[in-house]
């Protein structure tokens, strides 16, 4: 039901709670729902090593990049990529071939799945923010965009450059784009074309820019099977301490604080207390840029966390993926309390939403909050002018579901208070 039209409701802890029933609905079948139904049209995520950043675009191709959140639009036009036609019509154009840069959440969609598209998929090049970028490189001869992430700013560079437009959503129609179905055969030729027509004029420069070697690829499912098929060896590093517990640094990235600042600083704090972190949304494209996904990353961790990551062969950071899966870590957590005979809320466990933008973080955060988890935002929603909203969020919320809101935009204090969180946890379960 609408609860913001006129004379509706008047009792903020009301909407509170009808907030968080809201969260649920999301969570089971905005997030969970939809990556159980993506590894059933695609395929299941598979842990590997890849590219990111700008440095994984070839210029000697025909560049095409991807934004947006529903990665099952794009299958046909990566089976069209595949094809012998559409080999022949790069050649005809003088190109080796079409590549595709990844770049939002679905761009982390398609490195999760990386396996299923080949060599014709580069990798993620970034997240929200970093579109621009990427497309001043001179080397994209075209966008694809669908619903949200896809920013207005792109407008003015494609229109520099020289670079198509196309929209295969009217939910996220662009001024200056084509509005075209998903299974349109000429979106290709109208991308060989821009290659033929604007490669003559414009410069092209890749920096040296990200990573060969990110991890990527995991899920709840690979990740329970990469430890042996059961939840206990992860148990016990956490009850012996030599990890302290884990944060799911997810969401957004913005430019409040500066691009990804507060995200990767935040993030370097939590791994040197030896907690281990999992990522996912654009948080996930900023800490993959930053070499946090790296198996050197181990280097930054503390004393315990490096020597587990070292042993196993992975990052302090392991990456999920699109803002969807963190549907995945929720299922994980759920997952792991089972295994413990807990609730969740007792778990060592906490959120991290840093740098969020969009109006469905909050939507993923109230989820959070109904799950009783600990959730930290740097910024605050837009909430503080009522002092009873505040009061439930930070204070009473644990006695509702557990779980508490923090706001800090600080690295190290919003580290510290989410260490105490966990430490808080542990001592609650006498480890």
């Amino acid at each position: 039901m609408v609860k913001t039209s006129t004379n509706l409701s008047s009792d903020p802890v009301e909407m509170l709670l009808h907030c968080l029933t809201l969260g649920i609905a999301t969570g089971l079948y905005g997030l969970q729902l939809t990556n159980l139904i993506n590894d059933a049209v695609v395929g299941d995520p598979k842990i590997r090593v890849g590219g990111t950043g700008l440095g994984i675009i070839d210029p000697e191709y025909i560049n095409l990049m991807v934004t947006g959140h529903q990665e099952s639009l794009f299958i046909h036009i990566m089976e069209r990529i595949a094809s012998p036609a559409a080999a022949e019509l790069a050649r005809s154009a003088g190109a080796k071939g079409f590549r595709v840069v990844g770049c939002t959440c679905v761009g982390q969609d398609m490195q999760q799945r990386a396996e299923c598209y080949g060599e014709y998929f580069y990798g993620n090049a970034g997240n929200n923010f970093t579109s621009e970028a990427i497309l001043a490189t001179g080397a994209v001869d075209g966008v694809i965009s669908e619903f949200n992430c896809t920013l207005p700013g792109i407008e003015t560079v494609c229109e520099t450059y020289d670079i198509v437009q196309i929209c295969i959503d009217k939910v996220a129609k662009k001024k200056n784009a084509e509005l075209m179905d998903w299974d349109d055969d000429s979106i290709l030729d109208k991308i060989a074309e821009a290659y033929c027509r604007r490669r003559k004029n414009v410069k092209i420069h890749i920096p040296d820019h990200g990573f060969k070697d990110s991890m990527a690829g995991i899920s709840e499912i690979n990740l329970k099977q990469f430890l042996g098929g059961e939840w206990k060896p992860l148990l016990d590093l956490i009850v012996s301490g030599k990890i302290k517990g884990i944060v799911g640094v997810v969401g957004c990235s913005s430019v409040r604080e500066g691009h990804d600042v507060l995200t990767v600083q935040l993030t370097r704090e939590l791994i040197k207390r030896d907690i281990l972190v999992l990522t996912a949304g654009c948080s996930s494209g900023a800490l993959a840029n930053c070499g946090l996904t790296r198996r050197e990353a181990a280097l930054e961790a503390g004393a315990g966390l490096r020597e587990i990551c070292q042993s196993l062969g992975i990052p302090p950071v392991l990456n999920f993926g699109p803002c969807i899966a963190i549907g995945r870590l929720e299922m994980a957590a759920a997952e792991l309390a089972e295994e413990l005979s807990v609730d969740m809320p007792q778990l060592p466990l906490a959120f991290s939403a840093a740098q969020w933008l969009e109006e469905q973080a909050l939507a993923d955060g109230a989820f959070g909050l109904s799950l009783g988890l600990t959730l930290h935002l740097g910024l605050p929603p837009y909430m503080t002018g009522s002092k009873t909203v505040v009061q439930v969020l930070t204070k009473d919320m644990e006695t509702l579901t557990g779980g508490r809101l923090i706001i800090d935009n600080n690295p190290k204090t919003a580290a510290d208070q989410l260490e105490a969180a966990i430490m808080d946890k542990r001592k609650a379960l006498n480890i």
